[in-house]
């Protein structure tokens, strides 16, 4: 049962950082050389994918248009020699075929994942959102670590989390650890954005999952919220429920996740990414010195 596709939700409108995304999907939003969602497609390629479906939205056809192919680019790049540069933009020799389908409407992140059953089949498969990246350069093992473990124990979901602070808590997918001790555990149950005075614990959910094709009929189960959206945590709650494998794989300290989904997160990640980079990294930092300590 090896899992070798993936799901990436891209449909949602980046509301928090307008206006940069008014005319520009979020995951097309640069973070130092690469657009978000290149570092997404780069972790699950070196996690053993090779089939990686982006359920897009209105407005989002840059997507499809950044890992196709573009003759006009690559013959001027040919023409004036910059052969360093085209094998930065050729997706050609990427070990994954990529595949497009529309959420049409709006409503959550459990109605995107449904779009993708005819994708994944009868075969278990993987959801990694498209504004999260693991990991610096997304150099992250934990998803490898994720299908391991989904292979093993024979599970119907492994989801990655991490440990956030309390006031964060009312943010994220809160999981009910049974036991959480070391960086494995079976979930006993989940809460969608609970307050820290209901919180089974600070362990939120950190973007990837590892699904059985299950979470279609729990995910057609689920009622709409106030808002009319469709709520994946509320059908990986119905799983435990009923009694099927849960686990949780604990980011280890060394890969964290990047969430970018506002500016103080997004402007963190730019600047840390860039602080990396192994040809403008230093003299990045040292400007920043300069800047930091004129003020």
């Amino acid at each position: 049962m090896m899992v070798r596709s993936a799901i990436v939700p891209v449909a949602g409108l980046g509301t928090r950082l307008l206006p940069a995304t008014k005319s520009q999907p979020k995951e097309m939003l640069p973070v130092a050389r690469k657009p978000i969602v290149q570092y997404v497609a780069e972790e699950l390629m070196a996690s053993g994918i090779r089939d990686i479906l982006f359920v897009t939205g209105r407005g989002k056809t840059s997507i499809e248009n950044h890992f196709d192919a573009d003759p006009e680019l690559t013959a001027q790049l040919e023409a004036t020699k910059k052969t360093d540069l085209l094998g930065q933009v050729d997706f050609s020799d990427m070990p994954a075929n990529f595949f497009y389908t529309r959420q049409r409407v709006q409503r959550g992140l459990g109605d995107a994942i449904l779009c993708g059953e005819n994708f994944a089949g009868e075969q278990p498969f993987v959801v990694a959102l498209g504004d999260s990246i693991l990991g610096l350069h997304a150099k992250s093992r934990c998803l490898q670590k994720m299908i391991e473990l989904f292979e093993d124990k024979r599970a119907s979901c492994v989801v990655a989390v991490e440990e956030v602070p309390e006031n964060e808590v009312s943010q994220y997918g809160i999981i009910h650890p049974v036991d959480a001790d070391g960086d494995v555990f079976r979930v006993q149950n989940l809460i969608e954005k609970p307050p820290v005075s209901e919180a089974p614990s600070r362990l939120a959910i950190a973007g990837r999952y590892v699904f059985a094709p299950i979470i279609f009929d729990m995910i057609r189960q689920v009622k709409p919220d106030k808002r009319g959206e469709i709520q994946l945590t509320n059908a990986m709650k119905m799983l435990c429920e009923e009694g099927r494998r849960v686990f949780a794989v604990k980011l280890p300290a060394d890969e964290k996740r990047y969430d970018i989904g506002n500016f103080p997160s997004y402007y963190e990640t730019f600047v840390e990414f860039a602080l990396a980079d192994p040809d403008h990294g230093p003299a990045f930092r040292e400007r920043l010195r300069e800047l930091l300590g004129s003020k």
